[in-house]
């Protein structure tokens, strides 16, 4: 009886007899003892008789019949001897293995444990890789937080910028000769002024930007101001009257939150975040990056700046970017706002050289600029660690330098002296630019935003309007002055005839700008008010109307902090003037 019928003949699943051999990692076939048999050798069987019992063990045996001819040899029947366990069955030398038809998987190859073994082992040593780098990352990471300088605001930001606002960040460079190298450079014994600050405003939908350069020698009024020292300590600083702009910093102490809140003071705008940058800032960045291109419309060769450069274009870097960004004598007037043009120059170069392909496909400039800048700025205690600088960039980066405008607050020169040194506010222009900035008005033409705002008019502004005795609206105030409802209602009942007005008190929120609710029955009465309160299409807010004591519906006017008083149109700028400025993906020649 071969294999196959001594399972079926004890009832046992044939499957059931491989087992796993646990020193050659192999299934082999291990019978169940025999009934006892004769002890003598029986007689050879002839092969076509042994052939002729195997064919019909295979007619009528099951599916697992298949591997009859591994359990006993061809022409040979399988004895035991009586009360002896058939040893296992071996695999001839060099015959192929046969899987078991039906009961596939049961038997793993060989070879597929050496895969599986190669596949875990390889495994192994890529998650060492995948953890190494990622430690590697988390350490590097961890050595820019800590080449990085912060200082307190002292309260003198908003807290930080926001992802979903317009941001304005206030970038500081000194004249403090720090560094080496240096030492010949600025005002000696500096304790590192304002020398060169440029206010940039991102818009809210990041599509375009404005660098708003403030000359050092802008005569200002300086706040008072509190401040956290060096060692800890507060300590408020009394503000001054009538001074240049670049005391702001460093002079009696004052550290860059006082030249925040100077820059507040002057232009009624809050900035988010500062960067100050020294001397080295310059020299690292424009290495780190390979240079940026300048161009020279004349010969300059300033000994003061150390600047020496022929007509034309250049690349520059190191000590020689710096002396282009300090040279003042050998280009325009020769004075600082002539100086302010060519910084502008500068940044605009180093903005298409930091978004070129060439900077940003480079492992190694990007680390070298990740190294540069993290040394090189010191930045407020909102922005202290590598997190929120990748968050910031990331902000900036969605900007198009094209849209990118640089411009200085308009100036004139200081009547009160009569040897010209220093500048004061231009009263005709400077609010016009600063009032376009804090509205988030662009000073490039952005198709998108203008189409956006055109549309925007045209749907709210246009159309008829009710008669100034049909208007029904109460007033809230929601950040004017106190009393600024009342006025305005006085105002509108009095000088305007919109008798149906009442007063409702306070809003339960500030706004930064006055709008106004109405409901889309109400439309006419709502293009009305805005025409006697000089309304933008941006300030009328299609929504739902609110009920008076009589029942009736009324729209609700909230006036919000731009608001200037009773009769004071409200349109905000929706064209920026007409100022000299540049864009920052032109390439400009110095004069």
């Amino acid at each position: 009886m071969d294999a196959q019928g001594r399972g079926r003949a004890e009832d046992i699943d044939p499957a059931d007899q491989w087992v796993l051999n646990p020193n050659t990692g192999e299934y082999e076939l291990r019978l169940t003892p025999s009934a006892p048999q004769s002890s003598v050798p029986g007689p050879r069987r002839a092969a076509s008789r042994a052939a002729g019992k195997s064919a019909q063990g295979a007619a009528g045996g099951t599916a697992g019949g298949a591997v009859r001819n591994r359990a006993a040899a061809p022409g040979r029947e399988t004895r035991s001897a009586p009360g002896r366990e058939v040893p296992p069955q071996r695999r001839r030398r060099g015959a192929p293995e046969e899987p078991l038809p039906g009961r596939r998987g049961r038997r793993p190859a060989k070879k597929a444990n050496k895969a599986k073994k190669a596949v875990l082992w390889t495994g192994g040593i890529m998650a060492f890789v995948v953890v190494a780098a990622a430690a590697g990352a988390y350490l590097y990471i961890e050595h820019l937080n800590d080449n990085i300088q912060s200082v307190s605001d002292d309260g003198a930001s908003t807290g930080g910028f926001s992802k979903d606002k317009a941001i304005n960040i206030l970038l500081i460079g000194t004249d403090k000769r720090t560094g080496a190298g240096n030492g010949s450079y600025g005002d000696k014994g500096s304790a590192g002024h304002a020398d060169t600050t440029i206010l940039l405003h991102v818009s809210k939908d990041r599509s375009n930007a404005t660098a708003l350069s403030i000359p050092r020698d802008l005569i200002v009024d300086i706040p008072d101001c509190q401040t956290e020292q060096e060692d800890g300590t507060q300590k408020v600083i009394p503000g001054e009257t009538g001074e240049r702009f670049n005391t702001s910093l460093g002079q009696e102490g004052r550290t860059p939150s006082c030249t925040m809140r100077t820059v507040t003071e002057l232009t009624g705008i809050k900035p988010d975040n500062f960067m100050v940058a020294d001397f080295n800032a310059v020299k690292t960045l424009t290495s780190a990056v390979g240079g940026v291109e300048v161009c020279l419309a004349k010969d300059i060769n300033d000994p003061d700046s150390k600047l020496n450069l022929t007509k034309g274009e250049h690349v520059i870097e190191g000590e020689q970017a710096l002396a282009f960004v300090r040279t003042r004598h050998s280009v325009g007037f020769g004075g600082d706002l002539s100086r302010i043009g060519l910084q502008q120059q500068f940044l605009s170069a180093l903005m298409r050289k930091l978004k070129s392909n060439d900077t940003l496909t480079s492992p190694t400039k990007m680390i070298k600029l990740a190294e540069a800048g993290t040394k090189a700025l010191t930045v407020d205690s909102n922005l202290d660690s590598i997190d929120k600088l990748k968050d910031l960039g990331l902000e900036l980066g969605k900007l198009n330098t094209k849209n990118l405008t640089f411009t200085t607050i308009p100036v004139i020169d200081n009547p009160a002296e009569k040897v010209k040194a220093t500048v004061v506010l231009d009263e005709t222009k400077a609010p016009e630019v600063f009032e376009a900035i804090q509205n988030d008005v662009s000073f490039t033409a952005v198709k998108q935003q203008k189409k956006k705002e055109a549309a925007a008019v045209a749907a709210r502004l246009k159309g008829t309007k009710a008669d100034a005795s049909e208007v029904r609206v109460q007033v809230i105030n929601g950040g004017a002055p106190a009393g600024s409802a009342q006025e305005t209602l006085t105002w509108l009942q009095t000088e305007e005839g919109v008798d149906k007005s009442e007063n409702a008190g306070n809003a339960p929120a500030t706004l930064a700008k006055t709008t106004l609710e109405y409901a889309p029955e109400q439309a006419d009465q709502a293009r009305r008010l805005a025409a006697i309160m000089g309304l933008s299409g941006a300030a009328m807010k299609p929504g739902k109307s609110v009920t008076n004591s009589q029942g009736l519906p009324m729209m609700t006017l909230t006036l919000g902090k731009d608001f200037k008083g009773a009769g004071v149109s409200l349109t905000a700028p929706t064209k920026a003037p007409d100022v000299p400025k540049s864009t920052a993906d032109k390439v400009e020649c110095a004069k």
